[in-house]
C-alpha cells in the first residue's frame, strides 16, 4: 500500500489522479490533500477519501470545510509545503507555477518520492532540485506525458541513458498551429484556451499557445536525463498520439505511442516500480496517420527563447520564468497582446540573465520576485 499526498487535487490531474486511486484500492490510499481555494470540490474528496491531512492556501476558503476529527487542517500560504513533509509518501506536485518549487524540495528534503506535474520546479530550480534529489537518494518520476514517455522508452531505468544519444519532445502545436505571425498579432486569450487535443488549466493552455510548455519541457528534460538542449530536438505532431521518441547511439529510435489520455502517465508514476493493468482506451491502428513537422520557431517566438536560455545556463530559466508567469497573467486579463508575452520576457532576460548557478533555493526565490516585479512594473508604466 503506498501512501499519497495530492497537491492540487482540485485541478485537472488532482482529479484524474483520484480516478487511479479509485482503481487500483489496495495499492493506492490518500494520505493528504492540498488545494487553494476550491472548498467545495475538496469537501466531496474529503468525505470519499477521507485523508488524514488536508491543506488549502485560502485561508477563508478552509473555514468552510468539515473534517473528520482525526484530520489535521493547513490553511494559509505555506499550507502546500507544511502537508508536503507530514508523512512518509509519494507526493504527486500538480500545482501551478513558482508555488510548487518550496513545497517539491520540502517533500525531497522529507525523503518523499515525487510524481512530478509541476513544470516550474525543473524550469526555475531544477538544478538544485535534480542535486537535492540525488543527495537524498529520491525518485523523481515524470508526470508530463512527454517525459514519461522518455521514461518509458529508457524502459525506466536510468542505465539506459548511458547510450541516450537524443531526446525528440512531440508537440501539439497548441491552439495556433499552422498560424502565421501575422494572423496571431490580436489573438484574445479565448482563441488562445481552445486547445485541439488536450483539457487543461489555463496558463498551461495558454503556454501551449505560446509553445513555452513546450520550451519548459526542454528544460525539464534536461535535468531529468541529463542532456544538453542540442541533444533534445521539438518536432510537431498534431495528432498527438506519439508522445515523444529518444534515439539511442546506434541510431535506433524508440517511441511510446497511446491514445491521448493524462490519466495513463499518472498511472504509471503513481503505481512505480509496477506499471498498472488498466487500459483507459486503447489505441487504434485503423487509418491512424502520424504526421510530423518542425516548429515555426518565428512565429512561435517563446519557444526559441527557451531553448536559448537552456544553453545560457545561470539564472536564464528561472528569470524566463517568472517572466513568462507574469506576462501570461497579464494577457489573460487582456492587459497586453500575445505577441507582448515574448517581448517582456526578452525584457526581463536583458535585465537579470546572469551565468553564475544557483546555490541555494532562497536565491531562486529572490530572483523569482524580482523578476515579476521588473515585469509588472514595466508593463504598468507602458500599458497605462
Amino acid at each position: 500500500m503506498k501512501d499519497l499526498i495530492i497537491l492540487g487535487s482540485t485541478g485537472s490531474i488532482g482529479t484524474q489522479a483520484l480516478e487511479t486511486v479509485r482503481r487500483y484500492p489496495s495499492h493506492l490510499r490518500v494520505a493528504g490533500l492540498c488545494c487553494d481555494k476550491n472548498a467545495s470540490l475538496l469537501q466531496r474528496q474529503i468525505d470519499e477519501f477521507k485523508p488524514r491531512f488536508v491543506a488549502v492556501r485560502d485561508g477563508n476558503a478552509a473555514k468552510s470545510l468539515v473534517l473528520p476529527p482525526e484530520t489535521t487542517l493547513f490553511a494559509g500560504e505555506d499550507a502546500p509545503e507544511r502537508i508536503a513533509d507530514v508523512c512518509k509518501a509519494t507526493v504527486l506536485n500538480s500545482l501551478v507555477g513558482i508555488s510548487g518549487l518550496v513545497p517539491t524540495m520540502r517533500a525531497i528534503e522529507a525523503g518523499n518520492e515525487i510524481a512530478l506535474a509541476n513544470k516550474e520546479t525543473l524550469v526555475a530550480g531544477g538544478s538544485i532540485v535534480m542535486k537535492t534529489a540525488k543527495e537524498r537518494g529520491v525518485k523523481v518520476l515524470p508526470v508530463d506525458s512527454e517525459h514519461s514517455a522518455i521514461w518509458q522508452c529508457l524502459n525506466r531505468n536510468a542505465g539506459a541513458a548511458k547510450e541516450l544519444k537524443r531526446i525528440i519532445l512531440t508537440a501539439s502545436g497548441g491552439a495556433f498551429r499552422g498560424k502565421k505571425k501575422e494572423e496571431l498579432t490580436d489573438v484574445t486569450v479565448d482563441d488562445a484556451l481552445k486547445h485541439p487535443t488536450w483539457n487543461m488549466g489555463l496558463k498551461v493552455t495558454v503556454d501551449s499557445a505560446t509553445m513555452m510548455n513546450k520550451g519548459f519541457e526542454v528544460i525539464e528534460a534536461s535535468h531529468l536525463f541529463g542532456l544538453g538542449a542540442d541533444a533534445i530536438d521539438v518536432v510537431v505532431h498534431r495528432q498527438s498520439v506519439v508522445h515523444s521518441m529518444v534515439e539511442y547511439a546506434d541510431g535506433s529510435i524508440i517511441a511510446q505511442l497511446s491514445f491521448p489520455d493524462m490519466r495513463l502517465p499518472i498511472q504509471l508514476a503513481l503505481l512505480y516500480p509496477d506499471r498498472g493493468d488498466y487500459c483507459f482506451i486503447p489505441l487504434s491502428f485503423d487509418g491512424l496517420r502520424l504526421d510530423f513537422e518542425k516548429p515555426d520557431y518565428d512565429v512561435f517566438e517563446c519557444l526559441a527563447i527557451a531553448l536559448e536560455c537552456v544553453k545560457c545556463g545561470g539564472n536564464a530559466t528561472a528569470v524566463l520564468n517568472a517572466a513568462n508567469e507574469i506576462a501570461v497573467e497579464r494577457f489573460a486579463k487582456r492587459q497586453i497582446k500575445f505577441y507582448d508575452i515574448p517581448y517582456y520576457i526578452k525584457r526581463a532576460l536583458d535585465a537579470f540573465c546572469d551565468a553564475k548557478e544557483f546555490a541555494e533555493l532562497d536565491e531562486v526565490l529572490e530572483t523569482d520576485s524580482k523578476v515579476k516585479k521588473y515585469v509588472s512594473d514595466v508593463i504598468g508604466r507602458e500599458r497605462v
